[in-house]
C-alpha cells in the first residue's frame, strides 16, 4: 500500500513522458515527497525512518528507478541536505541528463538543496519559452533552466547568480541543447549590485525572471531576505523593463503567496500591469512549493 498523499496516474506519467519530459513529481505527502529525475528517484522527507517504504512504494507507479536518493529536508539555512544515495550502484556517476517540454538539462545528485532542476516551475518555463522574447534577464539564476527555454526560443540571455559553479552548469546545460553560447551572457555577481550597472547602462529586457532565495550570502557582510529586499529588486527590474515587458514573481518564502505578491507588484509597477497565474504542473496538485505570478506591464 502506498503511504497516505498524492500519487501519479500512470496515465499522467505517460502523458509527461510522451511529452518529452522525464523529471516530475511522483508523490507528495504531508512531511515528503519523491521526485523521478530521468532514471534516477530522489526521496525528500524530514525523517528517514519512513524512507525504505517510499522506496518500495515508487514501484507502484510501475517505474522502477536504477537508483535511489535520499534528502533531508532541513529547518534552517545551513544544514546539510546533500542528497546520499539509498540504493542503486555506488560507483555510478552522481551526473544524469533529463529532458523537460524536450530540452535537455544535467543534473547533479552531490548538489546540495537541488541537483539543478526545479520542476514545479515547468509550466513556467514553458510559458517564457511561447512568449518567444527578444533579450531575457534571469536573475539568481542558478543552472539557468530558465535562460535555456528562452534562448531555445531565440533570446538572447543574461543570466546572473553569485555562483560561479552554477553558471558553468547553466553553461552546460546550453551545451546539450546545442545552443551558441554567442549572445548568451552568464554572470557571476551580486543581483542587485549588477542590476544597478545593467540600470545605469540603460539595458532593457521583454522578459524578467525573478526567482529569489528566502535568504542568500553574496559578497562579503551582504545578504538578501527576501521580505526585506524583495521591493526593492522589483524596482530595479521596473527599470530594466521594456515596454510589455513580463516579470516572473517567484518565492518559497511561505509568509507570502500569490495575493502578497500582486500586492507588492501594485505598489511598484504601472497601474495597467496585469498579472497571469500559469497553474502548477498536474503532477504537484495544485500544490506548488513556490507562490508564482507573472506581472504583464
Amino acid at each position: 500500500m502506498k503511504p497516505a498523499g498524492n500519487w501519479i496516474p500512470v496515465e499522467m506519467a505517460c502523458g509527461l513522458l510522451s511529452a518529452g519530459t522525464n523529471a516530475f513529481r511522483i508523490a507528495s505527502g504531508p512531511s515528503f515527497w519523491i521526485e523521478r529525475f530521468g532514471e534516477t528517484a530522489m526521496i525528500s522527507l524530514h525523517s528517514a525512518a519512513g524512507a525504505q517504504t517510499l522506496a518500495e512504494s515508487i514501484a507502484l507507479t510501475e517505474w522502477e528507478p536504477q537508483r535511489v536518493y535520499l534528502r533531508h529536508l532541513v529547518r534552517n539555512p545551513g544544514e546539510k541536505d546533500t542528497p546520499i544515495l539509498f540504493s542503486g550502484d555506488p560507483l555510478s556517476p552522481t551526473q544524469e541528463m533529463v529532458s523537460e517540454s524536450g530540452l535537455l538539462y544535467e543534473l547533479d545528485f552531490s548538489s546540495s538543496y537541488s541537483p539543478g532542476l526545479f520542476p514545479d516551475q515547468r509550466l513556467n518555463r514553458l510559458f517564457l519559452r511561447e512568449r518567444e522574447p527578444r533579450r531575457v534577464l534571469n536573475t539568481f539564476a542558478y543552472t539557468c533552466a530558465f535562460s535555456v527555454a528562452a534562448a531555445s526560443a531565440g533570446a538572447e540571455t543574461l543570466s546572473v547568480d553569485i555562483s560561479k559553479s552554477s553558471l558553468q552548469r547553466g553553461r552546460r546545460n546550453f551545451e546539450l541543447n546545442q545552443i551558441p553560447l554567442e549572445g548568451h551572457r552568464f554572470i557571476p555577481d551580486d543581483v542587485p549590485t549588477y542590476l544597478s550597472r545593467l540600470i545605469k547602462r540603460g539595458e532593457t529586457f521583454d522578459a524578467i525572471v525573478l526567482d529569489p532565495p528566502t535568504f542568500g550570502r553574496s559578497a562579503p557582510g551582504k545578504t538578501f531576505r527576501f521580505e526585506r529586499d524583495f521591493a526593492a529588486l522589483l524596482q530595479s527590474a521596473h527599470s530594466l523593463a521594456a515596454p510589455d515587458a513580463a516579470i516572473l514573481l517567484s518565492t518559497n518564502f511561505t509568509a507570502w503567496d500569490e495575493t502578497a505578491l500582486m500586492n507588492c507588484a501594485r505598489a511598484i509597477l504601472p497601474s495597467k500591469t496585469t498579472f497571469q497565474k500559469i497553474p502548477p504542473p498536474p503532477d504537484f496538485f495544485n500544490a506548488a512549493p513556490s507562490a508564482t505570478i507573472w506581472a504583464l506591464l
